[in-house]
């Protein structure tokens, strides 16, 4: 043999493992396009109904095999061609079942988001009762040739990019002796945004003046504006009880007459212990000025996003603070 020819090492048993058991359990590489549910994807096991099935098929035969009985002969082998045709429907509901994702909106942290599964049915059998599972299972049915939609909910716990994990499909049809399932992943990452700070903080007093380096504010008028601390001589209608109740201190409502007032969020007049507080907090603002209808400005390091409103303004701000 010659010295310079390099035999390849044998992949070490317990990568092996590693892999094996992540394609049962986990499933292969999440995939950005629709995934077919072909024979490498779909594993099958019985259940605990299909193992008494298979060991009372098993007695039966043992019986007619002691007393050589041509009867229980006859109910073994029914019994055994039952089993193995319930094993080929189970695999059938789930092979060639064709599953893609469809739009998903932004959530806050902390909320539920929708994942929404598109799933088409592209052979001439029925798909009953088949069985979707991220977080809690969710069924459905899909006729033969034609397409279903279904919703999956799984619970967000901080801001970014959010990649669903496994998953789960699963069929016991028809008898429910075996369980079929295969575990998908999709790339499909969705968008999750701050969760909104739950006190209420005034805007800082600054001048009326814009502002970069914080907020520009105007008073006295009909139109809701905001909210500040309590001063000495604000007029007792004007504190927001609510707030008070809440254990919030004392803040009372700013009105202005200028609906096209501007004010400025920015990262850096923040009050927050640390970053996620400071986002917290101007992720409450960003929704607090564009429900009272203001035009505002948004800063961050590195991002800044000129005086205005609307949805568009709306999801670049909360996007901005999603990512940073």
């Amino acid at each position: 043999m010659s010295p310079s020819l390099k035999i390849p090492a044998a992949k070490p048993i317990k990568f092996r493992r590693k892999r094996i058991f992540d394609s049962i359990f986990k499933g292969e590489k999440p995939v950005k396009g629709p995934i077919t549910l072909q024979h490498r994807r779909i594993f099958i096991l019985p259940t605990q109904q299909g193992m008494s099935f298979i060991l009372l098929l098993v007695i039966l035969l043992l019986i007619a095999f002691i007393y050589n009985n041509n009867l229980t002969y006859l109910l073994g082998f029914m019994l055994l061609s039952i089993l193995m045709v319930s094993i080929l429907l189970t695999f059938r509901s789930l092979a060639g079942l064709v599953i893609a994702t469809g739009h998903t909106k932004p959530v806050f942290a902390g909320e539920v988001t929708a994942i929404n599964l598109l799933l088409d049915n592209p052979s001439p059998a029925d798909r009953f009762n088949l069985e979707f599972k991220v977080e809690q299972p969710t069924h459905c049915d899909v006729p033969a040739y034609s397409s279903e939609s279904l919703t999956l909910y799984a619970t967000t716990r901080k801001r970014g990019w959010f990649q669903v994990g496994t998953i789960r499909v699963t069929s016991r049809f028809p008898l429910g002796l075996f369980r079929a399932w295969s575990p998908i992943r999709f790339d499909h990452p969705m968008l999750v945004y701050p969760k909104p700070a739950s006190l209420l903080l005034a805007f800082p007093e600054i001048s009326s003046q814009q502002n970069p380096q914080g907020f520009s504010r105007q008073g006295g008028g009909d139109d809701f504006y905001g909210l500040k601390t309590y001063q000495a001589g604000d007029g007792i209608k004007q504190i927001h009880w609510k707030a008070y109740a809440k254990g919030q201190g004392l803040l009372t409502k700013q009105f202005s007459d200028d609906k096209a007032a501007e004010i400025w969020l920015n990262y850096a007049a923040t009050p927050g212990h640390d970053t996620e507080e400071r986002l917290s907090q101007l992720c409450r603002w960003v929704l607090d000025a564009e429900a009272a209808g203001l035009k505002y400005g948004f800063q961050l390091p590195g991002t800044t996003l000129p005086p205005a409103q609307g949805a568009a303004h709306y999801a670049q701000c909360l996007q901005a603070l999603a990512l940073f």
